[in-house]
């Protein structure tokens, strides 16, 4: 079973490593989609969403939401951002009957990295 809950950031960056338009200071409100994967527990759940969503918000949202992201990722391409939030939260979310499955992370709407920790 697939459990998923949506998150909400806003925060700015530039890519240093780029040549082109996000070289230069701008922002984004990113959308974070976390995804646990597992069998249901004895309370028929495979995690508690409230949990999920205190996990993400002490690992990740106090420390992304209106940040500099260039303070806390190098290269803070959406793909790099990906990365970090997988392993904030990898081993937090790891039980006897679930795992960390994918993180989606929504630059745009249009602008979407996927991520499963390869």
């Amino acid at each position: 079973m697939l459990v998923k809950r949506v998150f909400n950031f806003a925060a700015a960056h530039n890519l240093i490593k780029y040549h082109g338009k996000c070289e230069s200071l701008h922002g984004h409100n990113y959308r974070l989609e976390v995804t646990v994967k597992g069998t249901t527990n004895d309370e028929g759940m495979v995690i508690d969403f409230l949990e999920l969503k205190k996990i993400v918000k002490e690992e990740v949202l106090n420390i992304l939401d209106h940040s500099y992201l260039n303070d806390i990722i190098e290269q803070p391409t959406a793909e790099n951002i990906s990365m970090w939030i997988w392993n904030k939260l990898e081993k937090k979310l790891k039980r006897k009957n679930c795992n960390l499955y994918e993180i989606a992370l929504y630059e745009t709407e249009n602008n979407i990295v996927y991520y499963r920790g390869e």
